[in-house]
Protein backbone atom coordinates (compact mmCIF):
# COMPACT_ATOMS: atom_id res chain seq x y z
CA UNK A 1 0.00 0.00 0.00
CA UNK A 2 1.35 3.48 -1.05
CA UNK A 3 2.40 6.30 1.48
CA UNK A 4 0.23 9.38 1.54
CA UNK A 5 3.07 11.06 3.58
CA UNK A 6 6.55 9.92 4.14
CA UNK A 7 6.24 10.62 8.08
CA UNK A 8 3.33 8.91 8.44
CA UNK A 9 1.49 13.01 9.53
CA UNK A 10 3.78 12.27 12.70
CA UNK A 11 7.54 13.43 14.49
CA UNK A 12 7.80 10.44 16.57
CA UNK A 13 10.31 8.08 13.87
CA UNK A 14 10.60 4.59 15.95
CA UNK A 15 9.88 5.35 19.95
CA UNK A 16 6.49 3.71 19.77
CA UNK A 17 3.61 5.58 21.84
CA UNK A 18 3.90 8.76 22.24
CA UNK A 19 1.93 11.12 25.00
CA UNK A 20 -1.62 12.74 24.21
CA UNK A 21 -2.00 16.71 24.58
CA UNK A 22 -5.32 18.64 24.18
CA UNK A 23 -6.11 20.92 21.21
CA UNK A 24 -6.18 24.93 22.43
CA UNK A 25 -9.05 25.11 19.85
CA UNK A 26 -11.63 22.12 20.11
CA UNK A 27 -10.13 20.25 22.59
CA UNK A 28 -9.67 17.01 20.92
CA UNK A 29 -6.70 14.62 22.44
CA UNK A 30 -4.54 14.40 20.04
CA UNK A 31 -0.55 12.57 20.08
CA UNK A 32 2.10 15.32 21.17
CA UNK A 33 4.31 14.83 17.73
CA UNK A 34 0.99 14.77 15.43
CA UNK A 35 -0.40 18.11 17.16
CA UNK A 36 1.14 21.18 15.86
CA UNK A 37 2.44 23.73 18.24
CA UNK A 38 2.26 27.20 18.33
CA UNK A 39 4.38 29.83 20.57
CA UNK A 40 3.33 32.87 21.10
CA UNK A 41 4.02 35.84 23.13
CA UNK A 42 1.12 37.82 25.26
CA UNK A 43 1.44 41.26 25.53
CA UNK A 44 0.04 42.67 29.14
CA UNK A 45 0.64 46.04 28.34
CA UNK A 46 -0.95 48.42 25.69
CA UNK A 47 2.00 49.23 23.02
CA UNK A 48 2.06 53.01 23.56
CA UNK A 49 2.44 52.63 27.27
CA UNK A 50 5.40 49.97 26.58
CA UNK A 51 6.99 52.42 24.50
CA UNK A 52 6.68 55.02 26.98
CA UNK A 53 7.82 53.10 30.09
CA UNK A 54 10.75 51.40 27.85
CA UNK A 55 12.60 54.54 27.02
CA UNK A 56 12.28 55.49 30.82
CA UNK A 57 14.41 52.25 31.30
CA UNK A 58 11.99 50.00 33.07
CA UNK A 59 11.62 46.02 32.61
CA UNK A 60 8.22 44.56 30.60
CA UNK A 61 7.73 41.15 30.53
CA UNK A 62 5.72 39.54 27.96
CA UNK A 63 5.59 35.43 28.74
CA UNK A 64 5.93 33.08 26.01
CA UNK A 65 1.72 30.93 25.53
CA UNK A 66 2.27 27.65 24.05
CA UNK A 67 -0.78 26.01 22.02
CA UNK A 68 -1.46 23.21 20.45
CA UNK A 69 -3.52 22.22 17.19
CA UNK A 70 -4.99 19.37 15.76
CA UNK A 71 -4.61 19.30 12.16
CA UNK A 72 -8.02 20.51 11.17
CA UNK A 73 -7.97 23.04 13.76
CA UNK A 74 -4.42 24.43 12.45
CA UNK A 75 -5.64 24.15 8.69
CA UNK A 76 -8.80 26.07 9.47
CA UNK A 77 -6.38 29.07 11.27
CA UNK A 78 -3.79 29.14 8.82
CA UNK A 79 -1.35 27.38 10.22
CA UNK A 80 -1.02 24.29 8.14
CA UNK A 81 -1.81 24.97 4.32
CA UNK A 82 -2.90 22.15 1.93
CA UNK A 83 -0.95 20.50 -0.54
CA UNK A 84 -0.49 18.36 -3.25
CA UNK A 85 0.08 14.78 -3.08
CA UNK A 86 3.64 15.41 -4.18
CA UNK A 87 4.62 17.69 -1.90
CA UNK A 88 3.33 16.03 0.86
CA UNK A 89 5.11 12.99 -0.04
CA UNK A 90 8.72 14.69 -0.99
CA UNK A 91 9.25 16.76 2.39
CA UNK A 92 10.41 13.70 4.30
CA UNK A 93 12.49 12.45 1.82
CA UNK A 94 16.22 13.08 0.85
CA UNK A 95 16.41 13.82 -3.02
Amino acid sequence: MPLKRASRGRKKGGKGSSDRVQCSNCGATVPRDKAKKVTSRLNLVEHSLAKELRAQGAYIASPTVLKYYCISCAIHFGILKIRSADSRRQTGRLR
